[in-house]
């Protein structure tokens, strides 16, 4: 029962509002990404959003529906995921009950433990489906790795554990600073508003940090790929 009581505590109607909003925002942000072959995912934003605001269940709910809708009515390669975005909403909602989205550099650890995870639940995916090489652009840190003489298995966890804490750390920010641009009241109506509760005054501040590191993240990742390619 306190299983089935810690899940129903996480949906409230404001919870079932903001999942098909974040949804939306995983699936356009992360196909824009797909197409420009970034060496980044940027496609679980809306999943931590929701990981906070609501709790783990709900953001792992999320993570999983966002692929799932994505793979079936987009791109089919967005599928075998889910369990990846399963675990990444569940992380980023236990992470924020530990208190670890209240300033943006206790983000930065949560980030880096949800990269972790998505690290350890995507690599197996990666090999035994895709033989390693996705429709990502971190791909190509895969096959340069390869061509290096590393195992595909090696080559995979090797570029997860480079590319996923810079996406992650990146997304836990930018849903961070979304957070931070919204109003107390608005935030109030969620299951757990206390998982960001910062001192008065200083929302902006964090919004404009947030936001700037993760704009740095995404530029240094661009630069290493533009390297390797070079």
């Amino acid at each position: 029962m306190k299983i089935v009581d810690s899940i129903k505590s996480n949906f409230n109607t404001m919870t079932w509002v903001l999942i098909p909003v974040a949804i939306a925002i995983n699936v356009v942000i992360g196909q824009i990404v797909v197409l420009l072959k970034l060496p980044v995912y940027l496609d679980s934003i809306g999943t931590v959003l929701v990981g906070v605001l609501a709790g783990p269940w709900a953001g792992a709910l999320t993570g999983a529906l966002s692929n799932i809708i994505w793979g079936l009515a987009i791109d089919p390669n967005a599928f075998p995921w889910w369990p990846v975005a399963f675990f990444i909403g569940l992380v980023a909602g236990i992470t924020a009950k530990l208190g670890l989205f209240k300033s943006w550099w206790k983000v930065i650890i949560a980030g880096f433990l949800i990269a972790v995870t998505a690290a350890i639940v995507s690599t197996p995916i990666a090999v035994y489906l895709y033989g390693g090489i996705t429709a990502s652009g971190s791909s190509f840190i895969t096959a340069y790795l390869l061509q290096t003489g590393k195992g595909v298995f090696e080559a995979v966890f090797s570029t997860n554990f480079l590319v996923e804490p810079v996406d992650k750390i990146t997304t836990s920010l930018l849903a961070f600073a979304i957070i931070q641009g919204l109003s107390r009241r608005f935030i109030s109506r969620f299951p757990f508003p206390e998982n960001v509760e910062i001192e008065e005054g200083s929302s902006r501040t964090q919004l404009l940090i947030a936001f700037a590191v993760a704009v740095i993240l995404i530029l240094i990742a661009i630069f290493v790929l533009v390297n390797l390619l070079s």
